[in-house]
Parts: C-alpha cells; sequence; structure tokens
C-alpha cells in the first residue's frame, strides 16, 4: 500500500513537474525572457491565504528553521523540485528485486 502510495504521488509530481516546465516555458516565449515559477509563486497561487500563515505559524514557533530551511526553498524553481522529488519517490515505490540465486519463475 505505502509503495502504491509513493508511485502515485511520484507520478504526480513528475506530471506537475512537466506541466510547470511546459507553463515556463510558454511564459517565457510569450514575454522574450526567461520567466520562471519560484515555489513560493506555485504555494501562493494554490493555497491562497494559508501559504502565509503557514509561514507566519512557522516563524512564530521556529525562526531558525524558517531562516535556514524555510526562506532558501521558496525561491527555488518549482518544477525541478517536483521532477526530483516524484523521481525520488518512485525510487522509493519501486518493488524489491529478486535476490541474486532466486529463482524467479518455478
Amino acid at each position: 500500500m505505502i509503495r502504491f502510495l509513493a508511485r502515485f504521488l511520484g507520478l504526480l509530481l513528475l506530471a506537475a513537474g512537466f506541466v510547470g516546465i511546459v507553463y515556463d516555458g510558454a511564459r517565457s516565449i510569450a514575454n522574450n525572457t526567461v520567466a520562471v515559477s519560484s515555489v513560493s509563486e506555485v504555494a501562493s497561487a494554490l493555497l491562497k491565504d494559508r501559504a502565509a500563515s503557514l509561514q507566519a505559524a512557522v516563524e512564530g514557533s521556529q525562526p531558525a528553521l524558517w531562516k535556514l530551511l524555510g526562506a532558501p526553498l521558496t525561491v527555488f524553481p518549482a518544477a525541478p523540485i517536483a521532477l526530483v522529488l516524484g523521481l525520488v519517490l518512485l525510487w522509493i515505490g519501486q518493488p524489491p528485486r529478486a535476490g541474486i540465486g532466486t529463482l524467479i519463475r518455478p
């Protein structure tokens, strides 16, 4: 069940990363300049007011954690992060390999 969920989320994130690359590419062509969507832009578009409240909650409880991990991660491009996270989840969700010297077929 966990492997299925990891593969499902991995494929979903791979598709989202691909859509993000296509969206950024189309926006770059239309504006005649390189345009990349950051994680904070995607989070504010998807979560609207909750993204700001989440940031305020993390800054209020753990300001060092926000400065160390939260703030730098929000400026990264969203599409490559989704692609890498999707690949990691697919790798985690793959079925176990047969051991050496084990018969696969009877």
